[in-house]
């Protein structure tokens, strides 16, 4: 057994906010590739290999191996749009997408120019939980679970209703509209995505739809987070260190272990290590009852943690 397990209840992606408020129209099973890869980043690394298991690992739910096929086809294919104060720029995410006939695996090569939206997230990111994004089966829950995400230190966020639905691709860019009727938007993205979000991830979720005029014109989303732990975001730590501090406490250290390792042992030592000593436990070498035990006292012995007084 791995000592990282990516199926814990508090791993926790970053995504680029762009990401998360761009216009695009990706399918359930398209954004659980893209939420597996960003589970997965590493620095500058462009090529990514998942396979289904690990998805069906985490959250229960069998893939329809069909389905993943034809989304593996589409997702190089599918148009990113980015909004900026002047203009709208379209990009494709990723360049490349090979899928291994009869496996459930395939390879995904992130676009070059959608590198920055993958690496350079400086503070501009939402933070959530992976567990809670894999296990809302419809696409319209994951986007609203992101973006509830995005805005949750803020508690709620007000979008009007026909950018929200450019954002999630039920208006595309000739202007064509799904839903256009406010009971059948309300019933087949609203509701379901409320539902699926309250029942399925780390946060409650709600929204209320308000007019201008005679028509609904807003939808301003309700964020309650208090049965969570946030990730508290330090402005004054980078968010390399961040990410780093979140991945050692992911392995059981507590915040303030977590906050002395990553001070006195960089981010790719630890991956070394860690690696090996999953090496070792997959070839019998040693034998390991209590993983977060076990790395504590390893990090005792090297002087790093304080041991405790007799």
């Amino acid at each position: 057994m791995e000592l990282f397990d990516i199926n814990k209840e508090d791993k926790l992606i970053y995504q680029h906010n762009t990401i998360t408020s761009g216009r695009y129209d990706y399918s359930a099973c398209m954004l659980d590739i893209l939420f597996m890869i960003l589970a997965g980043l590493e620095n500058n690394k462009r090529e990514y290999s998942i396979s289904a298991k690990d998805i069906e690992t985490i959250t229960g739910r069998s893939w329809n191996y069909q389905q993943l096929r034809t989304s593996t086809e589409m997702i190089g294919s599918r148009v990113f749009e980015i909004e900026t104060d002047d203009r709208y720029k379209q990009i494709w995410l990723f360049s490349s997408v090979e899928y291994m006939k009869g496996s459930g695996a395939f390879k995904v090569k992130i676009n070059e120019d959608a590198l920055p939206f993958f690496f350079e997230l400086k503070n501009n990111f939402t933070s959530m939980q992976l567990k809670s994004v894999l296990n809302c089966s419809s696409k319209y829950a994951k986007r609203l679970y992101a973006l509830a995400c995005q805005w949750r230190s803020v508690g709620q966020k007000r979008f009007e209703i026909s950018e929200l639905k450019k954002m999630l691709g039920l208006i595309n860019k000739n202007g064509e509209e799904q839903f256009t009727e406010i009971t059948a938007f309300k019933n087949k993205v609203l509701e379901i995505a409320k539902k699926q979000i309250n029942e399925n991830t780390d946060i409650q979720f709600d929204y209320e739809l308000t007019k201008r005029g005679r028509s609904f014109h807003w939808v301003t989303i309700f964020i309650n987070t208090q049965k969570t732990k946030l990730l508290e975001i330090n402005f004054e730590k980078s968010i390399d260190l961040q990410k780093y501090e979140s991945k050692l406490k992911a392995y059981g250290f507590s915040d303030e272990q977590a906050e002395i390792i990553a001070r006195n042992e960089q981010e790719k030592d630890f991956d070394i290590f860690i690696t090996e000593l999953n090496e070792k436990v997959r070839s019998r070498k040693i034998r390991i009852e209590s993983p977060i035990a076990y790395l504590i006292g390893v990090y005792q012995k090297r002087g790093i943690l304080p041991t405790k007084e007799k």
